[in-house]
């Protein structure tokens, strides 16, 4: 809609004109089932006789009353945008209107538990949708304080950035509901935030509640809130065991007391995410309520999204960027904190492991795509903003950002860091801010360093050159560094190189040395004369961001003994850097899946197994040449099953192969053994069919044509719940037909009553083809569909249907060449543009590598 695209120079213009105090904003919850009443009294200083606008998504505005005057909303307001003229130096502006709930995760979500009929709402602004629920400002560097005022049903929680006050009885005029069953919520203004983080969560939410003492002695209300059919499954315990970990160490390393007045953690149903830093109440995906078995992977990853967010009460709520260019530093840095607090202050020690298999791995996958960026990107709208939650802005920020502490130091960092955020509290920011600080705590000069890390693209890789005389002696050692040529900055890195040597049996690091490396060629002198190990690994333990290629001798030992590494990190290390050779046609797909099978049955850490897992399904699926693809995917699929029997009875790694072996069993030849499983005629010793797995395996059967429409159907009659509704629509779309295909397509493009949930899971559903030739029909389909939603549709759902519904396993010319054909004649709607021309590398890279591993014998 014309108008919802802020640009980045609306809004310099903006806080040139407007300073914001404050907000009050009342609510009525009780109005209707689509929308409800919203009205905003907005007190704010501007240029005198100056214009602007105020944000409002909106499906009528009743009234727009500016210093007393009543303004025509037929005239200022085009349902986004309110415009404002004539102002004066202070100036109040109240606005009615009703506001509309959404059911695709942005605004205010409301959701209906198919369990007990219960309304569930939830608010989720980032990063413009507080206008969805109130007139607003809508940029971070506005910065104001709000006042919420919230009618709802009597027996409703409401939460909101405020400690929950006790409500009182509303009066029928105020809520328009007569019957007396409405209360009224009257929250105290909040701290001085930025919409984005403003919060509302209200319904019958099941809460447990506890407190903590924060370093200045305040006494901090902690809430944990979970929808009451799911309540039974909620770990409170653990949850607040982590939450006070976690403080305890930033209120330590930040030098600086939690800033809000309570912490509540609410986990609500249909996230898009997987949580949003609303000041002092935090919003969490259901995933994170365990109401089956899941891999020790999804419980760390739970861990560090707990602490991630945490992180962010500091940076980015009490200290915030001033525009969108800086989201990196933001998410980035929440990622960094979130990894060493988890590694530092929780059981959880391998956390750098995990980081590496898939936080990295994201970073590289992501920096080597077409639509790579600076880490400072560019961000000149909007829809700029969403396509930028990608893998450079969390993942590659927050390993750039594990680079510079390695480059100034844990202590320096940590002492600028406190700094910064004494010097900035309730401010805006950029990113010269922090480096000021980090500077002066180090000594550094991180003027070239940021240049060189953070205003270019691309990622550099790194080889080692080694000669030795006759005895192993090594006699020249370097490091060499090469970049694309789209691409061609050589950056300085600090990291270490580890020598490893076969000792009974196991791979043991024998030496490590850490220096700077820079430019194209760096000498290391301090390993000549050292006797050459069986293996060197450049970036040991993970300091760097690059690239890493293992020299001959040393990829042969790695190849070999790849199990018999003692350290996980190093063992990681070594499964991501022959990863992306594979990706990058250097190793074939056929011998990837060959070191998989012959090794992953020793992995030890389960997010490096669920990556290496998912790794190797799409190099036998897509990367291998199709004239022996179903003999490698059989292969594959085969040893998942004879590795699920033989793992520990009960064990994580059971639990993933069985998972991974559902994910392709259709190209098995055990499906026989697979139904039986589900059916309980046969079983695994330690392994519980639960809910979510069950799901799992009928899923598989589904695919494989085992089960069919009445399977899914009885299936949902027992689970009929929100996750069940999610897994039948997958199930569904999964189904091997031409019609079902041609139904789960309609079901998202023909209709737009899906909600967000259901969008994705039909998507996973409808890309599961076994015979790829059933989505062969869909590629006109996709190109005549994509410019329609995009135009029509929320970003949250037509970022689901661009990405969901591009064919990617046809990975043929036909499909690279429709693609084109479409970007060469759509040169407009670059958000657009950026998804499809991703999705097109995908398949690109996919081609490249079939090529190479047709090469194998």
């Amino acid at each position: 809609m014309p108008g919802e695209n802020l640009t980045r120079i609306e809004a310099e213009e903006r806080a040139g004109i407007v300073a914001v105090d404050s907000y009050d904003v009342t609510l009525d919850l009780t109005t209707g089932d689509e929308t409800f009443r919203s009205e905003t009294t907005v007190r704010f200083s501007a240029t005198e006789g100056a214009s602007t606008f105020i944000d409002a998504i909106t499906r009528t505005v009743h009234s727009v009353t500016l210093n007393g005057t009543a303004l025509d909303p037929a005239t200022v307001s085009d349902g986004v945008r309110i415009q404002l003229d004539g102002l004066a130096a202070e100036n109040e502006l109240t606005v009615v209107a009703d506001a509309i709930y959404t059911n695709t995760g942005e605004g205010l979500h409301r959701f209906v538990d198919p369990v007990d009929g219960e309304v569930y709402l939830y608010s989720q602004f980032e990063v413009p949708d507080s206008r969805r629920m109130f007139a607003v400002f809508e940029q971070p560097d506005l910065k104001a304080t709000f006042r919420f005022t919230v009618t709802a049903p009597a027996h409703w929680e409401v939460v909101s950035n405020s400690p929950t006050p006790e409500p009182t009885a509303a009066s029928a005029e105020a809520s328009g509901d007569a019957s007396g069953e409405a209360k009224t919520w009257a929250f105290e203004p909040t701290h001085r935030i930025s919409s984005y983080i403003t919060a509302l969560v209200a319904g019958p939410y099941s809460v447990v509640r506890s407190e903590l003492t924060s370093r200045d002695g305040r006494t901090i209300p902690l809430g944990i809130f979970s929808r009451k059919s799911l309540a039974e499954y909620l770990d409170a315990d653990y949850i607040f065991e982590k939450t006070r970990q976690g403080f305890a160490y930033f209120e330590e390393k930040f030098d600086y007391a939690y800033p809000f007045t309570k912490y509540d953690q609410l986990f609500v149903p249909e996230f898009n995410a997987g949580a949003m830093e609303n000041a002092g109440a935090v919003t969490f995906t259901e995933v994170y309520v365990f109401r089956s078995k899941v891999t020790d992977a999804i419980k760390e990853r739970r861990v560090v999204t707990i602490l991630h967010e945490l992180a962010h009460m500091w940076f980015g709520d009490l200290v915030t960027m001033k525009w969108w260019n800086d989201l990196w530093l933001n998410e980035s840095f929440a990622e960094w904190a979130s990894t060493i607090a988890t590694a530092e202050a929780t059981e959880w020690h391998e956390a750098w492991t995990t980081f590496n298999s898939m936080e990295k791995s994201w970073a590289y996958r992501q920096d080597q795509l077409p639509s790579t960026h600076p880490i400072v990107a560019t961000i000149n709208d909007l829809e700029d903003v969403l396509v930028n939650f990608d893998g450079i802005t969390y993942a590659k920020g927050g390993s750039v950002l594990k680079q510079l502490v390695a480059w100034v130091g844990i202590d320096a960092f940590f002492t600028g860091v406190a700094a910064y955020f004494k010097k900035h509290q309730w401010g805006n920011t950029t990113l010269a801010d922090l480096l000021s600080e980090l500077e002066a705590a180090s000594g550094r000069d991180l003027s070239g360093w940021a240049k060189l890390w953070l205003e270019t693209a691309g990622v550099n890789t790194l080889r080692a050159d080694i000669e030795t005389d006759a005895a192993g002696t090594i006699t020249a050692f370097a490091v060499e560094q090469t970049a694309v040529e789209a691409y061609p900055t050589i950056r300085p890195h600090r990291l270490a190189i580890g020598f490893y040597s076969l000792q009974d049996e196991k791979l043991v690091r024998t030496h490590r040395v850490e220096l700077d490396v820079d430019g194209p060629r760096t000498d290391v002198a301090e390993l000549v004369g050292l006797t050459r190990p069986d293996l060197v690994l450049l970036n040991d333990d993970d300091l760097a961001y690059a690239k890493i290629r293992l020299d001959e001798a040393s990829l042969a030992v790695a190849l070999e003994h790849l199990h018999a590494f003692e350290n996980p990190l190093a063992r990681s290390l070594v499964w991501a850097s022959v990863w992306d050779a594979t990706r990058d046609a250097e190793v074939s797909a056929s011998d990837f899946v060959r070191l998989v099978l012959g090794n992953i049955a020793s992995e030890t850490e389960s997010t490096t197994l669920r990556i290496v897992l998912g790794q190797a399904v799409l190099a036998a699926s897509a990367y291998t040449d199709p004239s022996h693809r179903p003999e490698t995917v059989t292969a594959l699929a085969d040893t998942f099953w004879s590795l699920a029997q033989q793992a520990e009875a009960g064990s994580d790694a059971q639990f993933q192969f069985v998972k991974y072996f559902a994910s392709i069993a259709e190209s098995s030849s055990y499906v026989g053994e697979l139904e039986s499983l589900f059916t309980g005629e046969s079983t695994l010793e330690g392994l519980d069919i639960d809910t979510d797995l069950g799901w799992e395996l009928l899923i598989a059967l589904v695919a494989a044509g085992r089960a069919d429409e009445s399977d899914i159907d009885a299936r949902l009659a027992e689970d009929n719940t929100a996750t069940g509704a999610q897994s039948a629509a997958h199930a569904r779309a999964a189904i091997p037909t031409a019609e079902a295909k041609q139904a789960a397509w309609n079901s998202l493009v023909e209709a737009d009553t899906a909600p967000n949930t259901i969008v994705r899971t039909t998507g996973l559903g409808f890309q599961r083809a076994d015979d790829t030739s059933l989505l062969e029909r869909f590629v006109p389909q996709y190109f005549e569909m994509i410019g329609r939603v995009w135009e029509e549709r929320s970003y949250a759902i037509a970022e689901l249907l661009v990405e969901g519904l591009y064919p990617t396993a046809l990975a043929n010319q036909e499909l690279v060449d429709a693609t084109r054909a479409w970007l060469d004649a759509n040169p407009g709607v670059p958000a657009l543009r950026r998804l499809v021309i991703e999705n097109l590398a995908a398949v690109e890279r996919a081609l490249a590598a079939q090529a190479r591993d047709a090469l194998t014998d």
